[in-house]
């Protein structure tokens, strides 16, 4: 065998041996990402019953989630290439507007969400 040839048979195998290690670890992080928090008012005590709107700003799309019994409320599945913003509302009052950046790297994003009751 020429020198070219071995040199091209060793790429190969090495490869291989890389696609097989790769399947024999069947631990495959998802690339989607969650985000997930509070809804509370300024003295940080839980809202139930608030809701949450998260918006796709690629898509528009608004998706919602009640805050459940402890005021805590969860999103996931979120493309983790899409920026969102997210707020929440309860009796008229709303939380600021936060937004997810598509740069942020963490697969799960911790968001607490303040409604000023006094304020409509």
């Amino acid at each position: 065998m020429n020198k070219t040839r071995k040199l091209a048979c060793i790429a190969f195998l090495l490869l291989l041996a890389t696609g097989f290690a790769a399947a024999q670890n069947p631990k495959k992080e998802s690339p989607l990402r969650t985000v997930l928090g509070a809804v509370t008012d300024k003295a940080d005590s839980p809202l139930p019953g608030g809701v949450v709107f998260l918006k796709n700003n690629r898509t528009g799309t608004i998706n919602s989630r009640f805050a459940d019994k402890d005021g805590n409320y969860r999103f996931s599945g979120l493309d983790p290439n899409v920026e969102y913003e997210i707020h929440a509302e309860l009796d008229g009052a709303k939380s600021p507007t936060k937004t997810i950046s598509s740069l942020d790297g963490r697969k799960e994003i911790l968001l607490n969400l303040k409604i000023d009751r006094k304020k409509s």
